[in-house]
């Protein structure tokens, strides 16, 4: 059974950076895309960032692009999410999922295992 365990959540000032970290484990990790959601109180969630398999090919949501960056080391079957310059918008419980396929996709129901997510929160 694959398991996603995220990290590096917190709580920070508007400005500030923030990395967070997910470890793959029970499962193949280099074979597919990652990707990273975000959901607010209220909100559905919502597309930030996908890696495809070699890590050579990235997305991200337009609200975040210039500020988050999404990068893998299959070696150590973990996919970080930079995320410079966060604004209180940012502000959400942040998800890494592994998608069924190598290519990328933004799509929610394209992933078929998830983590338990971890809280970042913002103040202005």
């Amino acid at each position: 059974q694959v398991q996603l365990v995220e990290s590096g959540g917190g709580l920070v000032q508007a400005g500030d950076s923030l990395r967070l970290s997910c470890v793959a484990s029970g499962g193949a990790f280099s074979n597919y895309c990652m990707g990273w959601f975000h959901q607010a109180p209220g909100r559905e969630r919502e597309f930030v960032a996908a890696i495809n398999w070699s890590g050579r090919s990235t997305a991200y949501a337009d609200c975040v692009k210039g500020r988050f960056t999404i990068f893998r080391d299959n070696a150590k079957n973990t996919v970080y999410l930079q995320m410079n310059d966060l604004k209180p918008e940012d502000a959400a419980v942040y998800y890494c999922a592994r998608r069924k396929f190598a290519a990328l996709s933004r799509l929610t129901n394209d992933y078929d295992y998830w983590g338990q997510g971890t809280q970042v929160t913002v103040s202005s």
